[in-house]
């Protein structure tokens, strides 16, 4: 797991930051799927935060199990996971530690937190979590994916 490194677009990476202003107070999340068993994030997921909460997340069962058959059915995984944190730097709760069930995921978190408002900056950081245990990676944008 050393020296893992998300690689994203600046256009994923603006449309998590862009909903992440839009569901500010509350805690935006959602997926970024790509191919199964590549690391390219491709496709845009907002998900509803169902808890209604500035300060945890959580997906709704029943979106979270329509998403699960749609990326089979397209064979896809969930590259990356997001969500914000709106009050706290960019870090991982215990709570996200805990409920992390995708050892093969980024974790995207963006903190809305350092500037109260819809302006930035924002935090970006990305992290695995396997086991409980987290590191943080390295996030690179870039403007498109090379063949």
């Amino acid at each position: 797991m050393v020296g893992r490194m998300l690689t994203i677009t600046q256009e994923l990476h603006d449309a998590i930051l862009a909903h992440a202003r839009r569901d500010h107070p509350d805690e935006a999340c959602g997926v970024i799927a790509g191919p199964a068993g590549g690391d390219r994030p491709e496709r845009f997921i907002p998900m509803l935060n169902a808890a209604r909460s500035p300060t945890f997340y959580e997906f709704d069962s029943g979106d979270l199990l329509r998403l699960y058959r749609e990326l089979d059915d397209r064979d896809e995984e969930p590259v990356v996971i997001y969500h914000s944190h709106t009050a706290t730097e960019a870090y991982p709760s215990r709570t996200d530690i805990s409920y992390a069930g995708e050892p093969g995921a980024h974790y995207v978190l963006v903190s809305t937190a350092e500037c109260g408002n819809d302006e930035g900056p924002f935090s970006f950081r990305s992290f695995r979590i396997v086991d409980e245990q987290v590191t943080e990676e390295e996030v690179r944008i870039v403007d498109a994916y090379g063949g």
